[in-house]
């Protein structure tokens, strides 16, 4: 089965800056504000969306980390 091949331009900026194209932002429901992120491979460059990240339980996951954090634990694997 083969898959059909749209081809988009954009325009960059003086900035650097390009329009991501609207089939582009439909296809990946990117909306004002996400984030993206650019994969380089080989010769060519793959645009994803970054998934939405909780921080707020990041962050309660994070103050429960201090226990991997003594001298003990950096001296036993100081040589890995």
């Amino acid at each position: 089965m083969t898959r059909a091949k749209i081809k988009l331009t954009s325009k960059v900026t003086q900035k650097y800056q390009a329009t991501i194209p609207q089939a582009v932002r439909e296809k990946l429901a990117i909306e004002k504000g996400d984030r993206i992120i650019f994969e380089i491979e080989d010769e060519k460059v793959v645009l994803k969306k970054v998934s939405p990240v909780d921080w707020e339980y990041l962050e309660s996951v994070a103050a429960t980390l201090g226990e991997w954090s003594s001298e003990a634990d950096e001296e036993a694997y100081s040589d890995l």
